[in-house]
């Protein structure tokens, strides 16, 4: 057996705010539209990954989801735009990651970032 996708499932019951977040800030392309359901992605090949946190790295809370963009200074301005309060950064971690924290309409906790 081989994993193909794992999707993060988060409960919304205003889907516009959904579609607001996470297409019109972040760009995400609305993939499908069931009424119940709404799945935001991108065509591109994206790696699987699921990760285990104890926190969030340099003493920050663990993030409900981690997004990472190609273009940090863009996300961050689309971010500051939409009116959206930054939680955390942005910040260049020893890790060899630039990030910020905002959340998403529904209180999750979104790690937004760029590998260096």
């Amino acid at each position: 057996m081989k994993v193909k996708r794992i999707v993060a499932n988060i409960e919304a019951q205003e889907m516009s705010k959904a579609k607001f977040f996470y297409g019109e800030v972040l760009g995400l392309e609305q993939l499908m539209d069931m009424g119940f359901i709404a799945t935001y992605g991108s065509h591109e090949k994206m790696d699987t990954q699921v990760s285990f946190l104890s926190e969030g790295g340099s003493g920050t809370p663990v993030p409900d989801l981690s997004i990472e963009v190609d273009d940090l200074d863009d996300a961050l301005t689309r971010i500051q735009e939409a009116g959206i309060s930054i939680e955390y950064g942005p910040v260049e971690e020893s890790w060899g990651v630039r990030r910020f924290f905002v959340r998403d309409p529904f209180g999750k906790l979104v790690n937004i970032l760029i590998h260096l």
